[in-house]
């Protein structure tokens, strides 16, 4: 591979419109983007969806790599699906339930549902523990309070995400339960310690990790009794050393938006992004802006070329992508149509199941 295919294997962007414009031919041509990230603003309805995941599968066939197609679809307020299709309850109100089997069926469901577009990776299940009642971001989000809850049906929602041969990634480590800012507009400080997140935050990671997570999203949270410099995202002492060392993960490190407020209001794009990759980070996300996109991808290539990051650091990270990819038999197979009724049917008899309204 190409020093370009690496490091466009190390960035997942987002894309603008509902349509396959010149922005994002050029970032799958020429830089080569390992993954695609769509949003509610790429999303009119089925047929147009399922119109723009084939047009970027089509798009990347001249390359060698297939892309990771992701998007957030936890269920409850976060969702990008088409208003054809029936919604989730949110994480809470299952939480309450606390019924293992439904949170594997709502896996196995959301894995159903977005696979039938094309998806292949889903920015779920959150893991956080919504412990602070002022926590402005996660909320309902969350399965709860209880960390054995939060565990069990986390890991029950990821192996049924897992079982449709969907990448689920569990978000957002170490812990954005405890946070009162919310990290989309500023940077959240937690002056937790590590004893205080080996014995609480870290339990569901810990445990999905146990459970074969393949990939883990690391959030932008300040904590300087751990790491007074720099936020988890560009933490060598949450990624490497806790994350990688302590629970011996060695699948794929994914970091949260580069383009939310934590990091655009505090730091470099860029050098958030080579500090990221520096700590440990195999996939650097960036969600919104072209001209944020290439200077990331291009400012990465730059610190490679004058040996800031190593090529062989760069090389780990590919190989977890690749292995990745391989693991779920990637492809940019073109999907000719949905069935919506089919999907919307296998939701409501899960829901009417488990007497959900």
């Amino acid at each position: 591979m190409t020093l370009d295919e690496k490091i466009g294997q190390m960035v997942i962007v987002g894309i603008e419109g509902y349509n396959l414009n010149n922005n994002t031919k050029s970032l799958i041509e020429k830089y080569k983007v390992g993954g695609i990230v769509l949003f509610g603003s790429n999303i009119q309805g089925s047929e147009q969806l399922l119109d723009l995941v084939n047009s970027l599968k089509k798009e990347n066939l001249k390359n060698k790599i297939p892309l990771f197609l992701s998007v957030d679809e936890e269920g409850g307020k976060i969702t990008r699906m088409p208003k054809e299709f029936k919604r989730f309850p949110n994480n809470k109100a299952i939480g309450k339930i606390n019924d293992m089997e439904l949170s594997n069926n709502i896996g196995r469901t959301i894995g159903d549902e977005i696979k039938s577009f094309g998806f292949n990776m889903d920015f779920a299940p959150v893991l956080d523990i919504n412990s602070n009642p002022k926590n402005p971001v996660i909320g309902s989000r969350s399965f709860g309070a209880n960390p054995d809850v939060v565990s069990n049906l986390g890991i029950e929602t990821m192996k049924g995400i897992q079982s449709e041969n969907v990448i689920p990634v569990v978000k957002h480590f170490p812990g954005h339960g405890d946070t009162s800012v919310d990290s989309h507009i500023g940077l959240p400080t937690v002056n937790n310690d590590l004893n205080r997140l080996q014995s609480f935050e870290l339990i569901p990671f810990a445990e999905a990790i146990e459970k074969s997570a393949d990939a883990v999203m690391i959030a932008h949270i300040l904590l300087p009794k751990i790491d007074k410099e720099n936020p988890s995202s560009m933490s060598k002492i949450i990624i490497t050393d806790i994350l990688r060392a302590d629970l011996k993960f060695n699948g794929v490190v994914i970091t949260d938006d580069m383009t939310m407020g934590a990091i655009t209001k505090n730091y470099n794009i860029s050098k958030a992004a080579i500090k990221s990759v520096e700590a440990g980070s195999d996939v650097i996300l960036v969600c919104h802006g072209y001209e944020n996109e290439i200077k990331v991808i291009n400012d990465l290539k730059d610190a490679v070329s004058k040996g800031e990051i190593s090529e062989q650091r760069i090389d780990e990270s590919v190989y977890r992508i690749l292995k990745l990819k391989g693991k779920y038999n990637l492809n940019d197979n073109i999907i000719d149509s949905i069935d919506v009724d089919r999907i919307n049917n296998k939701i409501r008899t899960l829901l009417d199941t488990y007497k959900i309204s």
